[in-house]
């Protein structure tokens, strides 16, 4: 199986390391060594020259510990669970839609926990672990509680994801994008989610990193000017409809998608292309890629469409690794009701607008006598109440009733008339709504090992992309004598001082050095021999195909740096 091969070489060669394992370890928690932290860092820089330098976004950092009433408002306190499930006997704790669809291989995630119990009980599914009696299925609520401040007065929660550290601050950032949609911000970090029983390793950890962006647009235009570089794309969909019907993967281009309604909007789409690319550039083939539509069950309370892009691996089959979502206008409705700021913006019309506009007049001789210490309250609500729901009311009833602070007051049509008036309109206040692709930065990394582990006959290596890999060339002496020892550190120094990351090997023989550089992804070697001492030319070792150019060494830095930077290809060289 190539997971156990990657995860050993990656246990061995310091890409990843299961955390605290002099203490036996904990479940749901990795450590990156030296080589995984340069990767991880190198993946968020090329996310970042994708949605910063490309896009054009900005990014933003907020604390990783919320206060209650911000999750609160965002409805993850009430709502952020999973289904969990006991065992009488021996007390193990699961996810019951795991454990079920493990034992009956039928998809059940999104079904009420009353509903998850019966099919507990109707197909006697056991312990895994004991085969004691599993208990009833109730919810469990994911986050990471804390206190805050010494005496802990105050609840928080670890955030369970960066989005909200964007819609909170929305006012500033408005302001900071003078006023103008549509715009968008991302946010790269931790977030935290307490998993009942992380089994997955790298896949479902409690603590991991994501790239979010959060693009607020006009929610009356969701076409996207930069499209038709996408529009042939082809997107390997899995929709809602193939997946209730038991159809197939269907390979489509981008623009037909959004002309048949597959896809809900043109913006949405091209947040999967730019995905799709994304991760070609990685080195995933396109082939183990695959976009699937949220069924129905599943389709999260705030979203209109969302897709998930998963890649396929041979020991978890399909896992998700992005989530793309139009999450409509839910959370900044949510936080404007709970916090009672506006959160809403003005869109200016190209041109004004002048509207004829009902009115309501009071007659101030009948009204202040009728509803006496009332009346300023009764005149401030009518104010502003749109007139037409109090002339229906008096078509329908012959009175309008109109509650304020538990008392209701009867407006009839002898104390109010109705009068028409014109109106200049320049624009409109919106909500807008978000379109947000989520990256799971953790799953991410793990794909691309998995996905760029070779075996050639003898050989095993890993095909990591130039711009990502973790060292970009190994140096090496022929032999271990003095003078090709000297000369070979001197041009690793030499490469450090050009931005390269560069190592230096002289263990063992020339074979096994390059058999360790390859296990680890470096894409260039460079050699140094007697020759070198003799013309000052070293050998230039291509990684992926093993052939090699003799070239002079006061030009090897700007060869390298242009190989790594993906300006020119081996062969041009």
């Amino acid at each position: 199986m190539t997971d156990s091969k990657v995860m050993n070489i990656a246990k061995k060669r310091g890409f990843l390391w299961s955390s605290f394992e002099i203490y036996s370890g904990s479940a749901g928690f990795f450590d990156y060594g030296p080589l995984g932290a340069i990767l991880k860092s190198n993946i968020i820089e090329k996310w970042r020259k994708y949605y910063i330098t490309q896009e054009g976004f900005y990014e933003i950092e907020s604390p990783t510990i919320m206060p209650e009433e911000a999750l609160k408002a965002s409805g993850h306190v009430d709502h952020f669970t999973d289904p969990m499930t006991e065992c009488k006997e021996c007390m193990e704790v699961y996810r019951a839609d795991h454990i079920i669809e493990d034992v009956i291989d039928q998809e059940v995630e999104g079904l009420e926990d009353q509903k998850l119990t019966e099919i507990l009980s109707e197909n006697q599914i056991v312990c895994p672990k004991c085969g004691g009696h599993l208990t009833h299925v109730w919810s469990y609520n994911l986050m990471f509680q804390t206190l805050i401040g010494a005496k802990g007065k105050k609840t928080g929660y670890m955030r369970p994801e960066t989005a909200q550290g964007i819609f909170i601050p929305f006012k500033r950032l408005l302001r900071f994008f003078r006023g103008k949609l549509p715009f968008g911000v991302v946010q790269i970090g931790k977030a935290y989610r307490n998993e009942i029983s992380p089994r997955q390793g790298i896949i479902r950890l409690r603590e991991f990193t994501q790239a979010e962006a959060e693009i607020f647009v006009d929610p009356s235009i969701k076409t996207h000017p930069k499209f038709d570089k996408f529009a042939d794309d082809t997107l390997t969909l899995f929709s809602a409809e193939n997946q209730m019907n038991s159809r197939e993967l269907e390979k489509i281009n981008a623009k037909k998608a959004v002309e048949d309604g597959i896809i809900s909007s043109e913006i949405l789409t091209y947040q999967l292309c730019l995905a799709a690319r994304f991760l070609s550039d990685l080195g995933i083939p396109s082939d183990v890629i695959r976009f699937r539509q949220h069924l129905p069950t599943e389709m999260a309370h705030y979203a209109i469409d969302c897709w998930d892009v998963e890649v396929q691996t041979d020991r978890f089959g399909w896992i998700e690794i992005i989530g793309i979502a139009d999450r409509t206008d839910f959370d900044l409705k949510s936080h404007s009701t709970h916090s009672k700021e506006d959160l809403s913006v003005f869109i200016e019309y190209d041109s004004p607008k002048t509207i004829t506009k009902l009115g309501v007049k009071p007659d101030m001789k009948k009204f202040g006598p009728l509803f006496k210490g009332d009346a300023p309250k009764i005149l401030d609500a009518l104010k502003n109440l749109d007139a037409t729901i109090i002339k229906k009311g008096f078509d329908e009833e012959g009175k309008f009733k109109l509650e304020i602070e538990g008392k209701v007051h009867e407006i009839t049509p002898d104390i109010i008339s109705f009068e028409e008036s014109e109106e200049i309109i320049r624009g409109e206040k919106v909500i807008p709504h978000v379109i947000e692709p989520s990256y799971g930065i953790d799953r991410i990394i793990y794909s691309v090992l998995l996905h760029s582990y070779k075996e050639n006959e003898d050989r095993t290596y890993l095909k990591l992309e130039k711009q990502i890999a973790p060292i970009g060339v190994s140096v090496f002496p022929l032999v271990n004598k003095d003078e090709l020892v000297e000369t070979a550190n001197n041009i690793r120094d030499e490469l450090r001082n050009n931005g390269i990351i560069a190592e230096y090997d002289g263990s063992g023989t020339i074979g096994r050095r390059y058999a360790r550089a390859d296990e680890i992804g470096v894409p260039f070697a460079v050699t140094v021999d007697h020759e070198t001492l003799e013309n000052q030319t070293v050998t230039i070792r291509n990684r992926d195909d093993l052939k090699q150019v003799r070239k002079p060494m006061k030009d090897i830095y700007d060869i390298l740096g242009d190989l790594l930077e993906g300006k020119i290809d081996f062969e041009d060289i």
